[in-house]
């Protein structure tokens, strides 16, 4: 495991054991809310799709934009054309909460993804229970319990987003059925980039599983190489927080 990953994921697991008094309490506020909105169906819609992330704070980058309201942004990027909205909740090193996703759907139509380290169901239902759509599911540190992890997001109603970088990855995906895959540019164990990522491990997904292209994705010929080989979304944090126009490099990444 990485230095990243060993750093994270106590904090992660002490959140477990948080909420695990909670559950039945996080449980009816999940039951007590409308249906949530449909993720996987906002990326299948012609063309390519954008999953614009409101981030703080990277590990590897520093603070991007520390004092963002979620809000505002949240709006821009639905206004700049974007199919659905990321929301970093992870406290500790992206300086992200569950309130930057609250205020992020409030202000938007539309869905909404939880992205966080999840190791346990009660993390899932915490995140129905927020108000999320769509919930990170990352193979490299779920692959023993993924099918639990997959099941439970289905029994609230949310899409798994499930995240892969490696073959080994893309096959324990599909047999947990999977129906989103992203494909993580960024080698969670190493942090290192690898834009080729998606080209070597496109070929392994089938037809009718959505395709998201993830990090190191920040100029229009980046989305072009993703589109040539058939990928169906992207997911873009960095270059879209940091951008003085967020709306307008969004349009300038989809060439619209």
């Amino acid at each position: 495991m990485s230095s990243f990953l060993e750093r994270i994921l106590p904090g992660r697991k002490r959140v477990v054991e948080s909420l695990r008094p909670r559950l039945g309490e996080l449980e009816e506020r999940a039951r007590s809310l409308p249906p949530s909105r449909d993720f996987a169906g906002a990326l299948r819609r012609p063309g390519m799709s954008l999953i614009a992330e409101i981030k703080r704070k990277s590990p590897s980058k520093g603070e991007l934009d520390p004092g963002l309201d979620p809000a505002d942004l949240a709006r821009t990027y639905e206004r700049g054309g974007a199919n659905a909205i990321s929301v970093l909740t992870e406290p500790n090193f992206f300086a992200g909460s569950a309130d930057d996703l609250v205020r992020a759907r409030e202000a938007t139509r539309l869905p909404v993804l939880w992205k966080d380290f999840i190791l346990d169901r009660t993390q899932i239902v915490e995140a129905c229970a927020t108000g999320a759509d769509a919930v990170l599911v990352i193979v490299r540190i779920a692959e023993h319990n993924l099918d639990e992890l997959m099941d439970e997001a289905r029994r609230w109603g949310l899409t798994a987003l499930v995240e892969v970088f490696d073959e080994s990855d893309v096959a324990r995906a599909l047999d947990a059925g999977a129906e989103v895959i992203g494909v993580n540019h960024r080698d969670l164990q190493t942090f290192e980039e690898d834009p080729s990522a998606t080209a070597r491990l496109r070929p392994m997904i089938p037809e009718g599983v959505v395709v998201v292209g993830e990090s190191a994705i920040s100029t229009r010929e980046d989305v072009q190489a993703l589109e040539n080989i058939g990928v169906d979304a992207i997911l873009v944090g960095e270059a879209l927080v940091r951008s003085e126009d967020p709306a307008a490099k969004i349009h300038e990444l989809l060439g619209r």
